[in-house]
């Protein structure tokens, strides 16, 4: 997708404003998931994330593939636990009940009961996340029955799932290997809303689909958000799918979340050289024919990363103080500002972790004007 037609996606969402805080489902504090080697060494591919969901709210997650997004929303679901994971930090989930869990703590039983039923998945290739020898329709009533649901009731309810998700009901006596990808997808979508969750963790549903289907599929999620009042949280590489989905998004590098905002100025003015790196690779059709400027070089490993800013051997805009003194992600004071955009109005609600804006610099480590 090009810049016009991010931008034409653009141009019936919010402001330049963000959106209205919030309540929050999710919050997620200074996570940490580690994993420890056989040799010793340690590698740090979720490092001190922070991040908020509010209610009926999408929330996008983006990065170059090895930021960490599909670690961080896995270790959120608690999915797979490996032996030689240490983690540190909080995941504060909001259930209907009032009751606020902390999911990095919380009992295989307990998950096994938040799954689907207040927290549902749409995971990474929908053509192995099926089972092959089980009739589609079976599949999704296997899920709501695990979760308490009459085997009965369920049934009755297939044909309205997929509905939902623009299914003829037929498609339920299928086998997955009868269904092009898009319906694959679809049936996910499917078995992830059965349960009516409040929160619905989509990691790159759109990947492998051809840009139709995407479309499709991207409305589909923003119908059922408004249908639902559903939050979401959306992990994609792909910045245009952002811009046409999300409210707020997210943006990942070396395992820590280094700008947050509303879609519509991180797309439009980026603030951190990452994010800006990211925008200036997208192709323009109505500007002369240049070269793309791509991000020089290759995200670093997770288990030797950088010092101080981990851009900061990519970024065309380091300082010596980048080197040695990581960044803090902090709320940037509203205003008209200096930035790798340009001079932009900022409003409330944008944070960035970079040196180029005092607000990132720990107040020990600021210096003169000469170290900047």
């Amino acid at each position: 997708m090009t810049l016009q037609e991010i931008g034409a996606s653009l141009a019936g969402s919010q402001g330049e404003a963000d959106t209205p805080a919030k309540q929050h489902l999710m919050q997620i504090r200074d996570l940490d998931i580690h994993f420890r080697s056989d040799d010793g060494g340690l590698a740090r591919v979720v490092d001190g994330a922070t991040l908020t969901v509010g209610r009926n709210e999408i929330v996008g997650i983006a990065g170059e593939s090895g930021s960490g997004k599909t670690t961080l929303v896995e270790a959120i679901l608690q999915i797979v636990r490996f032996p030689n994971r240490e983690t540190h930090g909080q995941v504060l989930f909001s259930t209907r009940a009032g009751k606020q869990v902390d999911l990095m703590q919380a009992s295989d039983r307990e998950m096994q009961r938040l799954r689907l039923d207040e927290i549902s998945y749409i995971p990474q290739g929908s053509m192995n996340s099926l089972n092959p020898v089980v009739r589609v329709g079976d599949q999704i009533v296997d899920g709501m029955v695990a979760h308490g649901t009459n085997a009965r009731q369920a049934k009755r309810r297939v044909t309205e799932l997929l509905d939902r998700v623009g299914l003829e009901p037929k498609v339920a006596r299928l086998y997955p290997h009868e269904l092009s990808g898009g319906m694959k997808q679809r049936v996910i979508i499917a078995i992830a809303i059965s349960m009516e969750p409040s929160l619905i963790i989509a990691d790159e549903p759109t990947t492998a689909l051809d840009v139709n289907v995407q479309r499709r599929i991207i409305e589909m999620l923003a119908r059922l958000r408004d249908e639902m009042k559903v939050s979401i949280v959306m992990v994609s590489h792909d910045m245009a799918v952002h811009a046409q989905l999300v409210d707020r998004v997210a943006i990942m590098y070396a395992g820590q979340i280094i700008e947050t905002g509303a879609v519509r100025p991180i797309v439009r003015t980026p603030m951190h050289p990452y994010t800006f790196g990211l925008m200036a690779a997208i192709p323009s059709i109505d500007k002369p024919r240049t070269r793309l400027d791509g991000i020089r070089g290759s995200t670093p490993s997770p288990r030797n990363w950088p010092a101080g800013c981990r851009f900061h051997n990519r970024c065309p805009n380091a300082m010596p103080i980048c080197t040695s003194v990581p960044p803090l992600l902090a709320p940037v004071t509203p205003g008209v500002r200096q930035t790798v955009s340009g001079e932009i109005e900022v409003h409330s609600g944008r944070e960035v972790a970079c040196h180029l804006y005092e607000e990132s610099t720990p107040d020990d480590a600021r210096v003169g004007e000469g170290a900047r």
